[in-house]
């Protein structure tokens, strides 16, 4: 179906959309204590004494615990050995408790007092005067700064050889739920293709973005939509777009479900694609199979990039990084946080392992004229990479709505 043909609208297009919410599995008690304890087995492989969870998306992961940050200290503290221990202000402990999925240690510091001393202190209390502790990569720098004073017989050091270690391999509960937040976002990506219209611009199709995951169930959106010369550029252009007849649009977006994330996106034509459209997003789509088939057990991240920009390469954009071409890397890992470990760019030999969960997504950049973007995100199995959601199908169906 070209897009922009027989087109409903926004409001028609929402009207249709129900919950997508049964049978939702959050993670379990157990598997958060199964995280611990492979925490805690780095924590001795590497000599370390303690990792400390900022208010993050890894103190989410090994906790449940999701907060937002603020300047105030919300935390945990993993011992080597023994009991996770949290950390609150005083006044905030009944409701750490009440997010609290196991455990009963709560360590709390008044307004007056400074809150890096009782990360200190904690760690003392479980029997370690001194050693190396790891830190939440996370951790803001005014914290780090008063750890190093109130804890200068301990050294500090950056913890993503232990967080990184742990939340890039995802189990089969963290893919249930990124597969959910998947579905949905495709959903929407549907409804949002069938319902544009000339005219339209990109604050009203966002808007439509975020009410449709609402309709669908979700409690937080992000989504980001442009059009026409506008699509050349990554992250977008700080001004408003008007949709008219031949305009690329490119759409990217996501949710949660459990913490978990989606990130999608699709990049069509509204109406007939010229000859120098087709042949661009053509390219775009064979770079991004390429990146996939790259992507091998045992083989280094690296070269998920190398594959989908070969193509481009080959078919005379770049080299590297110039532009028209592919202007950053072809991916990155997804999991709580849209963007974390592992990442797919040149120099990363990290081998892919089963349960990294990465978007494939190597843009095509032409300034002054226009972009295409398809992204979709890849997970390893026993048997190789699985998509998510299945890639763009052509430049006139994009969604398969013919095949």
């Amino acid at each position: 179906m070209t897009i922009g043909v027989g087109g409903s609208s926004f409001e028609a297009e929402l009207a249709k959309l129900k919950p997508m919410t049964d049978g939702i599995e959050p993670i379990a008690v157990a598997e958060f204590k199964q995280r611990i304890a492979k925490a805690q087995a780095l924590l001795r492989e590497q000599g370390l004494q303690a990792l400390y969870l900022d208010t993050s998306t890894s103190l989410a992961y090994f906790t449940g615990i999701q907060l937002n940050l603020t300047e105030r200290l919300h935390g945990a503290v993993i011992p080597v050995e023994g009991e996770i221990a949290y950390l609150s202000p005083t006044f905030e402990e009944p409701k750490t408790r009440e997010y609290m999925k196991f455990g009963d240690d709560v360590r709390c510091w008044e307004e007056h007092e400074d809150p890096t001393e009782l990360v200190v202190e904690t760690i003392r209390s479980m029997g370690y005067e001194s050693g190396q502790v790891a830190l939440d990569p996370h951790t803001p720098f005014y914290i780090v700064d008063g750890l190093r004073k109130a804890g200068n017989r301990f050294t500090f050091t950056q913890g993503s050889s232990i967080t990184a270690t742990c939340r890039q391999l995802k189990s089969a509960a963290e893919i249930a739920l990124i597969q959910r937040a998947m579905d949905i976002t495709m959903e929407v990506h549907r409804a949002a293709a069938r319902a544009l219209q000339v005219g339209v611009t990109t604050a009203q199709t966002k808007d439509f973005l975020d009410r449709a995951h609402r309709k669908l169930g979700m409690s937080w959106t992000s989504g980001a939509a442009q059009f026409g010369e506008a699509t050349a550029y990554p992250h977008g252009v700080p001004h408003e777009q008007t949709l008219a007849e031949g305009d690329m649009v490119l759409i990217d977006m996501g949710t949660k479900v459990g913490g978990y994330r989606s990130d999608i996106t699709r990049t069509y034509v509204f109406g007939e694609p010229t000859e120098r459209q087709r042949e661009i997003w053509n390219l775009e789509k064979k770079a991004q199979l390429a990146g996939f088939a790259a992507a091998q057990l045992g083989a280094p991240c690296e070269n998920v990039d190398f594959g989908a920009r070969g193509v481009i390469e080959a078919a005379g954009y770049g080299p590297g990084y110039k532009v028209p071409g592919l202007p950053h890397r072809t991916g990155h890992g997804l999991g709580l946080d849209v963007h974390e470990e592992s990442f797919m760019v040149k120099g990363n030999k990290t081998p892919l392992q089963v349960g990294m969960c990465f978007s494939i997504e190597p843009m095509m950049c032409i300034y002054g004229e226009f972009g295409v973007r398809l992204e979709d995100i890849a997970y390893m199995t026993e048997d190789g990479a699985r998509w998510f959601t299945q890639p763009a199908h052509t430049v006139d169906d994009p969604f398969a709505y013919e095949a």
